[in-house]
């Protein structure tokens, strides 16, 4: 009677049920579930974010609030809902880039550092990151132009007494655009008046934050974690010491989250301002916007919003990668679990024919 060992039967297993091609579908759903998730829990957080970036537009540059006069501003004009506007593009936006930041970033290092030996480690991750999120931008950035577009105008109320300031209005008693009863309604409106432009606007400015952005979330994610192994292996060394990786993501993803939407609040400013302008050009591009806003508004300028975009991305991106290193662990156990049943009662089959024989 052939006997199989416990040893060959997992790595057959392992074979037949751990390929990348059969788990890819996975990490897109991970990605999107982890970032729809994130985004709706902390969108009211992204909509004082942009708020603060966008008010030098919307009322000028001596008129700016900080932080807690927005929020007593939101609430006092438009009440919770105030908050989240813009909710709905946001999820849908956040589905796609989730998906392909996570379904695309595991196979993306494989291969650089298969093919590029030269480019392992963090480089690897980096490219890798930006990869995956470039490839979601093609739907995230029609998205996030709605989505930043309904979160500065509020409800219908607001919007009317803010949009026909000194500056604002194309012609005396028009408003920028007019009010987007919803997601739909936007995206109409805005093909309307603006076309595939419009939808796509700020859309190189969008590329030159996002890119940096995911690319360091993922090499400091994956720094973090390589710091945190040495840790464990010069200083804890006890056998039973482990660390949840569920946990694991939560701690680092928001860290390296965090520290990477810092970096990049200058790009983020950029970015929401040439977003929201709408057919009011304050500024003709990307390198002018840079440059005017540095003239008006100095460094603070550049830096206008950081502290909700840092409030937003640790929750967010620890949110973010907790839901995912769950997903994984959770479904690559079930997964190796049935790979062993299956691959045991083959073997078993197998015996009893030759045991009948």
């Amino acid at each position: 009677m052939a006997v199989r060992s416990s040893a060959s039967s997992e790595a057959h297993a392992s074979k037949n049920f751990s390929h990348g091609d059969f788990f890819l579908w996975k990490e897109f759903v991970w990605g999107a579930v982890a970032g729809a998730f994130g985004e709706g829990m902390m969108h009211p957080v992204d909509t004082i974010k942009t708020r603060l970036q966008s008010q030098a537009i919307l009322s000028g540059v001596q008129n700016q609030k900080n932080i807690l006069q927005m929020v007593q501003s939101v609430w006092q004009v438009d009440g919770l809902k105030g908050f989240y506007r813009g909710v709905a593009p946001g999820i849908i936006g956040s589905l796609a880039t989730g998906a392909t930041y996570f379904g695309v970033i595991e196979s993306t290092k494989r291969w650089i550092e298969d093919s590029h030996p030269s480019l392992r480690g963090h480089w690897a991750h980096f490219i890798a990151g930006a990869v995956g999120d470039t490839l979601g931008s093609f739907v995230y950035v029609p998205c996030e132009v709605m989505k930043q577009r309904m979160q500065v105008q509020g409800t219908i109320t607001s919007w009317s007494s803010v949009a026909v300031k000194d500056g604002i209005a194309i012609n005396p008693g028009t408003q920028m655009y007019g009010y987007y009863t919803g997601m739909f309604h936007a995206g109409c409106s805005i093909w309307k008046t603006q076309g595939l432009k419009g939808l796509y606007a700020g859309y190189l400015s969008t590329l030159a934050r996002d890119v940096p952005f995911a690319g360091l979330m993922v090499m400091f994610y994956e720094a973090l974690k390589d710091a945190k192994e040495q840790v464990e292996q010069r200083w804890i060394r006890s056998p039973n010491w482990h660390v949840n990786n569920s946990f694991e993501g939560l701690v680092l993803g928001g860290l390296a989250g965090g520290l990477s939407a810092y970096l990049t609040t200058p790009l983020d400013v950029v970015k929401t301002r040439l977003q929201v302008q709408g057919s009011t050009l304050r500024y003709t591009g990307w390198l002018d916007a840079i440059s005017n806003i540095w003239a008006t508004e100095g460094m603070k300028g550049l830096f206008r919003g950081s502290i909700p975009r840092i409030t937003w991305y640790i929750p967010a991106s620890a949110l973010t990668f907790m839901a995912v290193e769950f997903l994984r662990g959770h479904f690559n156990d079930n997964s190796r679990d049935v790979g062993r049943l299956l691959v045991d009662k083959k073997s078993l089959q197998g015996d009893c024919l030759k045991v009948s024989d």
